[in-house]
């Protein structure tokens, strides 16, 4: 794990022409794309992967991605091009040629089987993101296996037994491959559920100034993919101090060496921006859930325009008796989840589109367009004041498997912080970087009581555990008053304190670290180990796995 984030950004001679950090699911046909009852016929079938020529000859990704349906099937890593908007392409990483890569769509009780080959010239892995599968399926290179070497493939294994909406990323140098690409999502359906249209979007932002407008320009292009090869967990920290990367204008920052997050300018839902963003297409009276899902490194705080709607759950956990809300923000964190269900009875055109102020929000926006409505498309106002959904305070209180007042088997603190170590801006945990930090120990069947502290001044912290659950009990002191909300990545704003609690019931060494892989690749990684146990995995040395 690097201790550091150490690159040198050149500003003014050379042309920011970056490639950021995910999203391209080129589903330019969307508007046709009922999940529920597609059939795609492709067990253990490699997915097609059309695209087109652009006037170099490079090939681009233009068409839908497919929902994979199915047990059994094979995703394969490969580099392409990304065309996010008319004439604006992007090189990335993709699985099956596709950012995002295939939606893999199973049901309840199917044992999924996924083949993972690798045709980049660096390994890669794929993390199972909120999903508790055996700890030899969670695809951390050093850890659980080797990263899957170039030319190599890896199966993956495991029975979907929790519905929900979860994801999947490369773990390998994933500060770097996330970046560029390498996920997608993971559904696994409720036979209690049932919906007229079930789309899934997934939030990501890149680093897109100054990249090729087409590919004719082969010097902006060689410049483009040279930046695009940046290690992004080597970048300069610099002084960090009264920056708030996550909520600040970052327009103001340039030449300053820092965290400075205004270098993704270039905002997508499922690898499109602006008009580009496939429309989602409803009829009257229908039943519409909608799939929340974000894959960046920023909050993006999302808006449903014209109805009234529910949050009907979090991180793929459903949320007790949630009520009917309207005009709130949902700030969505990265790695975090949230469904959100409407009847679609306000014919029209609608936006869902990110709330803020900054200009590079603005693209982040998807129509709700119903079939055979002539009314104009609605107007944005993103920058005008909106109420902030607080989950915390939301649903009805029920029967929990935690509670304040109960005995723990352990109380563990993390301290989250970004600190200066020998000359170097690192993040920390209890004042120590990975792998220096303390592990959590457990026994199975322990009740484990974490308390999170954000002493950050300006940065969030979303903290991200892998292989289980955790039931959030507190925050800032204040009990929860609304449904319980249980959780696998839980945003840490500065200064704000959370005690979340959870079982150890998935024999394992798992990681625990924050979710903008940026604070991860500089230290903010700790894990949790138990006792006893024991894994036939022996890492391979010459294999240059790259945990974080």
């Amino acid at each position: 794990m690097k201790r550091s984030i150490k690159i040198l950004l050149a500003i003014g001679t050379i042309s920011m022409i970056v490639a950021g950090c995910t999203n391209a699911k080129g589903q330019d046909d969307m508007e046709a794309m009922d999940h529920s009852s597609m059939n795609m016929n492709s067990s253990q079938n490699e997915i097609e992967r059309p695209s087109t020529a652009d006037q170099a000859g490079n090939m681009v990704l233009t068409q839908e991605t497919p929902q994979v349906d199915g047990k059994e099937y094979t995703i394969t890593a490969q580099a392409s091009n990304l065309e996010v908007s008319e004439g604006k392409t992007l090189p990335v990483w993709t699985f099956n040629n596709f950012v995002p890569g295939p939606e893999i769509r199973v049901k309840v009780g199917d044992t999924v089987k996924i083949h993972l080959k690798n045709e980049l010239e660096e390994p890669v892995s794929i993390h199972w993101h909120g999903y508790p599968v055996p700890n030899q399926m969670d695809g951390i290179p050093g850890v659980t296996q080797d990263a899957v070497v170039p030319g190599k493939s890896f199966t993956y294994e495991f029975k979907a037994d929790i519905p929900g909406t979860y994801w999947y990323h490369s773990h390998q140098d994933s500060v770097n491959q996330l970046d560029k690409g390498l996920y997608g999502a993971l559904i696994v359906e409720d036979p209690k559920d049932s919906y007229d249209r079930d789309y899934t979007l997934v939030l990501d932002e890149w680093i897109g100034s100054g990249s090729m407008e087409s590919k004719t320009n082969s010097s902006k292009q060689a410049d483009h993919e040279e930046m695009a090869d940046m290690d992004h967990s080597k970048m300069d920290m610099g002084d960090m101090s009264g920056m708030d990367h996550g909520q600040m204008d970052m327009g103001d920052m340039a030449g300053m060496e820092g965290h400075d997050m205004s270098m993704y300018d270039l905002y997508t839902i499922n690898g499109k921006t602006g008009d580009a963003v496939n429309k989602l297409v409803v009829k009257e009276g229908e039943k519409v859930r909608i799939r929340l899902i974000n894959a960046g490194y920023l909050v993006h705080t999302m808006h449903l325009h014209g109805h009234e709607f529910k949050v009907v759950a979090s991180d793929g956990q459903p949320i007790n008796s949630p009520a009917v809300i309207t005009d709130q923000g949902i700030a969505i964190a990265p790695g975090e989840r949230y469904d959100i269900e409407f009847t679609a009875n306000n014919p029209g055109s609608w936006l869902l589109e990110e709330h803020g102020s900054e200009d590079r929000v603005k693209n982040m926006r998807a129509v709700i367009q119903y079939e055979g409505s002539s009314v104009q498309t609605d107007v944005s106002n993103a920058s005008e004041k909106l109420p902030h959904f607080d989950l915390m305070k939301y649903g009805k209180q029920a029967e929990t498997n935690f509670s304040l007042n109960q005995s723990f088997d352990q109380d563990v603190l993390l301290n989250l912080n970004t600190e200066m170590q020998d000359g170097e801006m690192v993040y920390t945990i209890n004042g120590k970087v990975f792998p220096d930090t303390d592990s959590i120990k457990v026994d199975k069947g322990e009740k484990v009581k974490v308390t999170f502290v954000n002493q950050s001044k300006t940065e969030d912290h979303p903290m991200h555990l892998h292989g289980h659950f955790f039931q959030v009990l507190s925050k800032d002191g204040q009990p929860l008053d609304g449904a319980p909300v249980i959780k696998d990545t839980l945003n840490v704003k500065p200064g704000e304190e959370y005690v979340v609690a959870f079982e150890a019931d998935n024999p394992g060494d798992w990681m625990f670290h924050c979710h903008d892989l940026h604070h991860a690749s500089a230290g903010m990684v700790t894990d949790v180990k138990y006792n006893g146990y024991q894994s036939s995995y022996i890492p391979d040395p010459s294999v240059g796995n790259k945990p974080e």
